[in-house]
């Protein structure tokens, strides 16, 4: 270290005589003394003021210049030199030096610049000052198609560089999307996938750009899914797999790209995957199918790529899906059951499933998760259900294949994920199946458990989906029996809260089913209307302006159904119904206008 201190003295004197040879024997010494202890050399450099010199020595003409970039791309290695390094002026003049037509000088100087900007808002601030991104993206477009070794080290410390001036940071990003990092990128990636070490900095490089919802569309027009696909095969260790798997995933959002990663054959790759790990017990086997068959599933969520390997259900992909589904690999059950859900996204696609028998493997594989079952299996399977019970041919299919009766099972389920999708699937089944609707309303369990969820407040879904299933039981079985059931368990107030939802839909339902109430069962639900304020719900509905015409339609009608009822027909004349119903003769919708003069006459002649 005396050593250092002398030769950091003379570098002063030489830097300020500009002495060529003297010099580079003073530069020679630092670069050994920072190969041997790096901080402490950074530390003494730092502490005599050596790093404002190298701004000046830091020139084209100077044989010198490489060797400086170098040290400084050294002590840039340390977090603390970086600010320092920007204070000194270092990166005006390293930004000029990317101008330079010497090879060894560029890759010295993006080597500095890359390491000050490593977690360095100083640093890539001052560099985006200096405008020293552009200058290298013009360098990585010109130098593309040179496949030297020497030349491809240098794509790879300018590829680094951009990487680290940019990463997790959404702004400088954009910046290098706009500037047209990406089609530069990916032709890098076509012409060197031979060399690991520029392939994995293009791979980060993406990894990054792509969770950028901006770098999409460019990413759709170029030929990037072909190109990862191609390397994707070549991989045989798990890592660069890895490496892969986490570029296509951000980018597999995208729809378009999507379907040209179906159209590359990324799907039969992901295939092989699945075959080679199912029965392996490895950690990193275990992860690998897992990203596999997920990114699998993402793939179905595009309307074409979903379509495309479909193939009218006669598709191998499609066919193999199937398979994953009676698998023991929890994994794949759960791949397989989140696939159909996915094909299950168009009428046809769901009544080509229903004939060729998928309900009866979904109802299989629930059946194997009742008990202490995995949670993220059932509800993919219940969702799949769900969608494919949406075409109206399929639902009396699906229910004489006794989809409720496995799907009730889960009655007892405490996660909401599982209670929303079991809801919603019952709901789905029973939308006019007077028959199946009036057979679930009588079961009395399933109606207690339908009024316990109304009351879940920390699940909203589990709380709409309960309310509008408890309509849906009156609403399509227009029984007696079933209302009578819903009042005994205390249901009528939910129904009466659920008028007031923010969402017309649900409002109207429970009009709806408070209609049906009043006209078929009024006497047994009377007490039960009369404690939930029904007329002073009603008025508010028809009092406020922002109701929806067909909520104030609606609201009317329970009105004059709610006449029969002594008690409560002595709650609308108290509340002076007659003043806010007269002024809905003159609304511009001509069904409200009409219900208002009816519900105007029953109400004059009634009082």
């Amino acid at each position: 270290m005396d050593n250092l201190s002398d030769t950091l003295k003379k570098l002063k004197i030489t830097a300020a005589d500009r002495t060529e040879d003297c010099l580079e024997g003073c530069l020679d010494c630092l670069l050994q003394a920072l190969a041997q202890n790096n901080m402490e050399t950074s530390e003494k450099i730092q502490g005599n003021g050596i790093l404002q010199l190298f701004a000046n020595l830091l020139t084209p003409q100077s044989s010198c210049t490489a060797k400086v970039a170098n040290i400084i791309a050294e002590v840039a290695k340390n977090e603390f030199m970086r600010v320092p390094c920007v204070d000194a002026g270092l990166i005006s003049p390293l930004v000029q030096l990317l101008n330079s037509k010497d090879q060894e000088v560029l890759l010295q100087t993006g080597r500095a610049l890359g390491n000050i900007c490593y977690d360095s808002h100083e640093g890539r601030s001052a560099v985006d000052q200096a405008g020293g991104a552009q200058i290298v993206i013009d360098h990585l477009r010109s130098l593309c198609s040179i496949t030297d070794p020497a030349n491809e080290k240098l794509l790879t410390v300018f590829c680094g560089m951009l990487m680290n001036y940019s990463n997790e940071n959404d702004s400088l990003q954009a910046q290098l999307i706009n500037m047209g990092v990406i089609p530069t990128l990916v032709k890098l990636l076509g012409i060197h996938c031979h060399n690991a070490a520029l392939t994995e900095m293009c791979l980060v490089a993406f990894g990054n750009l792509a969770e950028l919802e901006s770098s999409k569309e460019q990413f759709a027009s170029t030929n990037i899914a072909e190109e990862l696909v191609k390397l994707f095969k070549k991989q045989i260790e798990h890592d660069k797999r890895e490496m892969i798997f986490e570029v296509l995933a951000p980018l597999a959002e995208n729809d378009a790209i999507k379907l040209q990663l179906v159209e590359a054959g990324l799907v039969e790759c992901l295939l092989e995957i699945v075959q080679q790990k199912v029965d392996s017990d490895k950690e990193d086997d275990i992860a690998e199918l897992k990203t596999a068959s997920d990114l699998m599933v993402l793939l179905l969520l595009g309307d074409e790529s979903m379509q495309k390997l479909f193939e009218g259900g006669k598709g191998s992909v499609f066919q193999r899906v199937l398979s994953w589904i009676p698998s023991n690999n929890h994994q794949l059950q759960l791949a397989g059951a989140l696939a159909i859900a996915n094909f299950a996204r168009n009428d046809g696609n769901c009544i080509h499933m229903v004939d060729n028998g998928i309900v009866e493997k979904l109802m299989d594989l629930l059946d194997r998760h009742v008990e202490d079952g995995n949670v993220t299996v059932q509800h993919a399977a219940l969702s799949a259900l769900r969608n494919l019970a949406i075409p109206v041919v399929n639902k009396a299919k699906m229910l004489s294949a006794g989809v409720t009766e496995t799907v009730l099972k889960f009655l007892k389920s405490e996660m909401p994920p599982v209670q929303f999708k079991l809801l919603g699937t019952l709901r789905m089944l029973i939308d006019a199946q007077a028959e199946a609707a009036e057979q679930l309303g009588k079961n009395a369990k399933l109606v207690e458990r339908l009024v316990e969820w109304c009351e879940a407040k920390d699940h909203a879904g589990v709380m709409g989906e309960s309310n509008r299933l408890l309509s849906a039981l009156i609403r399509h079985s227009k029984s007696k029996d079933v209302i009578k059931t819903i009042v005994q368990s205390g249901g009528i107030k939910h129904l009466v809260t659920m008028a007031t939802s923010e969402h017309v839909i649900m409002q109207n339902e429970a009009l709806v089913a408070l209609a049906l109430i009043a006209a078929l069962e009024l006497g047994s639900a009377e007490k039960d209307l009369e404690s939930a304020k029904l007329v002073q719900t009603l008025h508010r509905l028809l009092a406020d302006e922002r109701s929806a015409p067909e909520i104030k339609y609606n609201s009317m009608v329970l009105i004059c159904a709610l006449m029969g009822s002594e008690s409560l027909y002595k709650e609308v004349q108290d509340l002076a119904f007659l003043d806010v119903v007269s002024k809905l003769r003159s609304h511009e919708n001509k069904s409200v206008a009409q219900q208002a003069s009816l519900t105007e006459q029953r109400l004059t002649v009634e009082s």
